[in-house]
């Protein structure tokens, strides 16, 4: 398949860059990489800024020039899915035995068919270590983000990259309506939940929301009316999202051959609904 683009990122700035270019293999090794090192790459290059809870983490190395050591400039993670029911909702197997490809960050220095080759490796790494792990399922964002500044922080995309590789296409998740802060990221329903009601966690949601450009909170003042000082002064914009596209992978031959798409691969023109 023809990929009119490949999607690249560097320090929370994703990149499109004309496909054209051809891995140099030599130069390259797939390789499970420590959490940690994972957990520092993808939350300086991804946009998000977050790493999802891991069950594996993969790393692309690439041979430094002159005898120089290493770099690390890409990084795949194997993670939990939000809740239980997704891997048997879409993948009709017992939830330990699949995971979400939960992050896919590749440098914009690595060049053309990069993540179907990576990917393509960091799944046989993920069923030698993980052998109990026989499927994955994958989410592509359509809807592109915008700073209140009005600066595109997301294009958004639908999942080329697993065109390419062969993945059975699951159709489009629920519509819903997101809440942005002003940096274009999304702030989750749960995070403003555990803030209102004092849970585990709270203190990191508030971080997420100052992070995002949220107004400081001010001495003594309830987590409620923070909140509401915040939704009246506009900082967080809605936007209809029509769902994220699915994708699943069957790692052994008699899921790959249950999964069966159930619509066309979605096209590039349809990615804005």
């Amino acid at each position: 398949m023809s990929l009119p683009f490949v999607q690249r990122w560097c320090e929370r700035r994703e990149r499109r860059l004309p496909v054209g270019g051809v891995i140099d293999t030599a130069r390259y090794r797939v390789v499970v990489i420590e959490q940690a090192l994972a957990r520092a790459f993808v939350i300086r290059h991804h946009y998000a800024g977050s790493f999802p809870a891991a069950r594996l983490s993969v790393g692309l190395l690439e041979a430094g020039a002159g005898g120089a050591p290493e770099a690390l400039v890409g990084v795949a993670v194997f993670g939990v899915p939000m809740n239980q029911q997704v891997i048997p909702a879409h993948l009709g197997i017992d939830p330990l035995a699949g995971v979400e490809l939960s992050r896919l960050v590749l440098l914009d220095r690595v060049a053309g068919n990069a993540e179907s080759w990576f990917m393509a490796r960091a799944f046989r790494l993920l069923r030698e270590e993980k052998p109990a792990v026989i499927g994955v399922v994958s989410y592509c964002d359509p809807v592109p983000r915008r700073s209140s500044a009005g600066e595109l922080v997301l294009p958004g995309h639908v999942g080329t990259v697993y065109q390419a590789l062969n993945a059975a296409y699951l159709g489009r998740g629920s519509a819903r309506t997101l809440l942005l802060g002003p940096d274009g990221r999304v702030i989750s329903e749960r995070t403003l939940s555990k803030l209102r009601r004092g849970e585990s966690g709270a203190a990191y949601a508030e971080r997420t929301l100052l992070a995002a450009g949220a107004p400081a909170r001010r001495h003594g003042e309830a987590p409620c009316a923070w909140l509401g000082r915040i939704r009246a002064c506009g900082v967080l914009q809605r936007i209809r999202h029509g769902g994220n596209h699915i994708y699943a992978f069957g790692l052994e031959k008699r899921l790959r051959t249950r999964l069966r798409s159930l619509a066309d691969y979605p096209k590039h023109q349809q990615q804005a609904a």
